[in-house]
């Protein structure tokens, strides 16, 4: 009896203790996804010493996405594959060599990318936000593929050169022009080296040959103008044509150029006049000078071979000007000798009907055309044009003790051998205020004096040409 209760109280002790134990239990974690797996060509770029590396990415929060990442794996490749400028090359010995290879490099840039060749995908890679794309291109496949796109180049330009020469052989230089930069563009993607062809017997670098050939074309050009000095005279009113001859100096001996352009310019009275001209089947052109403005300095007659026009519109401009830039454009200076008529001047100047006493429009007219080369003499038969000037002013109203007058005046220009009116005008209504109107007439002769200057004395001369 003395031994259950003591059972029961050890029995319990120990349920109790199991239970106190399964509190201190350590809960394990449960197990979290791996990381992502990037390839190694992702995380660092590739090195390989037998394979152009070209890798590229793109979000996906933009549209064409893929797409995007390949361009750029294209592009990426392409920086690898390197133009290295050679010395001696048609790019190193240019004179605008600095701007002239900003052109190049953006321009072969965008098309090496267009041409690449022979190139592998080795992989692509991406995630919920991410595109990779890792291209690779054999460096031997690219150097045969380059080689046998050099020797097919070559043959096209030679092709053109040929018949370059045989256009300039029968005075074509259009023709000649358009076929020598054809030939140079064929091989633009070969313009920064020393690639050697054999050519009249030697080895020399394409490239250079075919722009020496070029520039020979221009500079081989001759242009003649006759006479040599444009003289014009109020005889010939001021006008005389000129004759432009057009030949090409080479190997062979000069030759006619039919159906070159020829651009002319001079300072005209109403601004900068501008002319193009084709040569006919004998090499020959015909322009007329005239209107020409006789205070331009220099005064003279630009002709010279207007290249732009021999150029084709298909051909990529940019390209072209930055080749055409470096040429030698020929060109011929004409003299202008103007030799101005000699007048004699009539004048009647009155102020409110009495004699002018101070100086009035004749003075401003005559220093005027003095400074515009007329010569004044003395007796009419001296004179090629009489000059009748009349300048009368008269009386207006008075208010205020202002007093207002008016100057009218005309002018007629007679050729003195025939009679015959050149030119005539005026001014009218010239408004003069002062205290009193002899000094109100006084005014408004002042007043005109500026529209002689600045009116008048142009329109005489754009009567005379």
């Amino acid at each position: 009896m003395i031994q259950r209760p003591t059972f029961w109280v050890i029995s319990i002790s120990l349920l109790f203790g199991a239970c106190s134990g399964v509190k201190k239990v350590v809960e394990v974690p449960l197990p979290q996804p791996p990381a992502e797996q990037r390839p190694a060509w992702v995380i660092e770029r590739p090195v390989d010493t037998e394979f152009y590396v070209g890798v590229g990415t793109a979000s996906k929060s933009r549209p064409g996405a893929m797409d995007a990442a390949k361009e750029s794996a294209l592009n990426d490749l392409a920086s690898e594959i390197s133009v290295t400028v050679e010395g001696n090359s048609l790019l190193y010995t240019l004179e605008s060599k600095d701007q002239f290879n900003e052109t190049f490099t953006g321009t072969i840039k965008t098309s090496t990318n267009e041409s690449i060749e022979g190139f592998e995908r080795v992989g692509t890679w991406e995630n919920a936000s991410e595109y990779w794309v890792y291209f690779r291109l054999s460096k031997a496949t690219h150097a045969r593929l380059k080689a046998a796109k050099r020797a097919d180049a070559v043959n096209v330009a030679m092709d053109y050169r040929a018949r370059s020469q045989q256009s300039i052989t029968a005075g074509a230089l259009r023709e000649a022009i358009d076929q020598g930069l054809r030939a140079l563009i064929a091989l633009k993607a070969y313009w920064g080296e020393n690639d050697l062809v054999e050519i009249d017997g030697q080895q020399v670098p394409i490239v250079n040959a075919l722009y020496a050939d070029l520039q020979k074309l221009t500079s081989g050009v001759r242009i003649q103008v006759l006479p040599e000095r444009c003289g014009l005279s109020y005889a010939d009113h001021f006008k005389r044509e000129l004759l432009i001859t057009a030949t090409y100096t080479g190997n062979t001996g000069p030759r006619t150029l039919v159906q070159m352009p020829i651009f002319i310019t001079y300072a005209g009275t109403g601004g900068k006049v501008t002319e193009l001209k084709s040569t006919d089947v004998d090499g020959k052109a015909i322009t007329t000078i005239q209107r020409v403005n006789v205070a331009a300095n220099p005064k003279e007659v630009l002709v010279k071979l207007h290249l732009d026009e021999m150029i084709s519109r298909e051909l990529d401009r940019t390209l072209v000007n930055a080749l055409v830039s470096g040429l030698t454009i020929p060109e011929t200076h004409v003299v202008i000798d103007l030799e101005m008529p000699k007048v004699r001047m009539k004048v009647t100047e009155t102020n409110l009907g009495g004699p002018l006493s101070g100086a009035g429009i004749a003075q401003a007219l005559r220093e005027e055309l003095t400074n515009h080369g007329f010569r004044f003499v003395d007796r009419d038969t001296d004179a090629d044009l009489l000059i009748d000037l009349r300048a009368a002013s008269r009386k207006g109203t008075e208010s205020n003790g202002f007093f207002t007058a008016y100057l009218d005046v005309s002018y007629v220009f007679r050729d003195r051998r025939t009679g015959q009116v050149v030119h005539e005008g005026g001014k009218h209504d010239v408004k003069g205020v002062q205290l009193n109107y002899e000094k109100a007439g006084m005014e408004s002769f002042k007043k005109a004096r500026p529209d002689v200057r600045s009116d008048l004395v142009p329109g005489i001369m754009n009567a005379f040409n």
